[in-house]
C-alpha cells in the first residue's frame, strides 16, 4: 500500500506542479499583455507629443516668415516714402509754376516790365533747378505719341502733317517724380 500511496502522492505532486506551471504561464501572458498595452499607450503619447511639437514648429516658422514679410514691407514703405517725399510740395507748387509760365509768356516794350519779367524768369528757373534736384521733371508732350499713362487728351486735332495719335499741342505741362506721375500733361492729339 505504501507504494500506491507513494504513487498517489507523486501523481498529486505532478498535478499540483502542472497547475502551478499553468498559473505561471497565464500570469506571464497577462504581464505581457499589460506590457504591450503600456507600450502602445506610451507610443501613442509619443506620437501625440511629436505632432504637437511639429505644430508648434510650423507655427513658429510661419510667425518668423510673417515677421520677415512685415519687416520687408516696412523697409519698402520707408524707401517709397523717402523716394517720394517731395511729391506733395511739388503738387502745391505746380499752380504757382503755371502762373510763372503765363506771366513769362507776356511781352512788353516797357523797360520796367522787362526787368520784372527777367526777375520772374530767374525765380522760375531756380524752381525748375530745385525740382530737378528732387527728381521732378517735365513730361515731354508735343511731337510725342499719346500715352495715357503720362498724357490727358482734352482735344482732338486733324493735322495732315502729324501722325495719327501724335500730340500736336500742350495745354498744360505735366510733371513726374522719378517714375510716378504727379500731374499728366493736358494735350491736343491728332486723330
Amino acid at each position: 500500500m505504501s507504494e500506491k500511496k507513494n504513487k498517489k502522492e507523486r501523481l498529486a505532486d505532478e498535478i499540483e506542479q502542472e497547475e502551478l506551471n499553468i498559473l505561471d504561464e497565464s500570469e506571464e501572458t497577462v504581464e505581457e499583455e499589460a506590457t504591450a498595452d503600456a507600450l502602445t499607450e506610451e507610443q501613442t503619447k509619443i506620437l501625440e507629443l511629436e505632432n504637437k511639437l511639429d505644430e508648434v514648429e510650423n507655427r513658429y516658422l510661419r510667425m518668423q516668415a510673417d515677421f520677415e514679410n512685415v519687416k520687408k514691407r516696412h523697409i519698402a514703405d520707408r524707401d517709397a516714402s523717402q523716394k517720394y517725399r517731395s511729391q506733395s510740395l511739388a503738387q502745391d507748387l505746380l499752380p504757382a509754376l503755371d502762373s510763372f509760365e503765363k506771366a513769362l509768356a507776356t511781352s512788353s516794350d516797357q523797360e520796367e516790365v522787362k526787368q520784372i519779367l527777367k526777375g520772374m524768369e530767374m525765380v522760375y528757373n531756380q524752381i525748375l533747378v530745385a525740382f530737378e534736384k528732387e527728381g521732378i521733371e517735365v513730361i515731354p508732350a508735343v511731337g510725342e505719341q499719346f500715352d495715357p499713362n503720362f498724357h490727358q487728351a482734352v482735344m482732338q486735332d486733324s493735322d495732315e502733317n502729324a501722325e495719327s495719335n501724335e500730340i500736336t499741342a500742350e495745354l498744360q505741362k505735366g510733371y513726374k517724380l522719378k517714375d510716378r506721375v504727379i500731374r499728366p500733361s493736358m494735350v491736343k492729339v491728332n486723330q
